[in-house]
């Protein structure tokens, strides 16, 4: 299933969901533009591009690589527990010629269970279309007061739950890393890209990323919030491959 999100067993997704997320507070002139981004995902040769319905339903003729349908997401203005509302079914990514979904999951927020049922739902439908499922797995809400100690725990609810690919976030500690990806058995790990950071900062990272064994990142703002995305997309690709 995942052999047209992956090359040699690694993968580099150019991610496009934070307008949903975060806002326009990530954007500029250009990069607010769709357009501009699907052409650096075909520019650059990525293995998939991971968007929401809406921006697939209104671009879906400019995407040229795999596709990752975000079936769920939440403003930054809500401010209790943590859970992602449904916003595409997978009937409907399949419908648009999703190659793949992502899902996000909060581990401990109190709607954990909640969170856990709908995704049940969603993978069983998601596996009779022969979709591959990619989970977005981040610890929050209350209970969680140090989200960097829990990355293996991400990981292994991935594989426990049946994701495919597992996005976590990355703590920092290398051999944590090389850990929380032996908890995700055989579901392969792709490293969320983050926040900007300067250009060696970042590749040292692309580096340690690699080395722990993970399968490539999920990577959007260090990319199309760059001065140039296309030299910066040849230099991660070296590292990844």
């Amino acid at each position: 299933m995942l052999n047209k999100l992956m090359k040699n067993g690694k993968t580099l997704i150019l991610a496009y969901d934070q307008g949903l997320e975060h806002g326009p507070s990530d954007f500029n002139e250009d990069n607010v533009d769709p357009k501009f981004i699907l052409d650096i995902a075909k520019g650059g040769k990525f293995n998939a591009v991971a968007l929401h319905k809406g921006i697939v339903e209104k671009y879906r003729d400019k995407i040229k690589v795999p596709l990752i349908i975000k079936l769920n997401g939440k403003t930054n203005i809500w401010k209790g527990e943590p859970i992602s509302g449904l916003t595409c079914s997978v009937e409907q990514a399949v419908k648009l010629k999703a190659d793949a979904i992502g899902y996000t999951i909060y581990i401990g927020s109190e709607r954990e269970s909640e969170i856990f049922t709908e995704f049940s739902k969603i993978q069983e439908e998601a596996r009779k279309h022969n979709l591959p499922i990619i989970t977005w797995i981040y610890p929050r809400g209350k209970a969680v007061r140090n989200d960097k100690k829990y990355m293996s725990y991400a990981a292994r609810v991935g594989l426990e739950l049946g994701a495919d690919i597992i996005k976590i976030k990355y703590n920092g500690n290398k051999e944590d890393l090389k850990w929380a990806v032996k908890c995700a058995g055989r579901a392969r790990v792709v490293i969320a890209g983050g926040v900007k950071k300067n250009d060696k900062k970042l590749l040292k990272q692309v580096e340690d990323i690699m080395d722990a064994g993970c399968a490539g990142l999920a990577i959007g703002r260090n990319i199309w919030q760059h001065e140039d995305p296309t030299e910066i997309t040849k230099k991660i690709k070296e590292i990844v491959w």
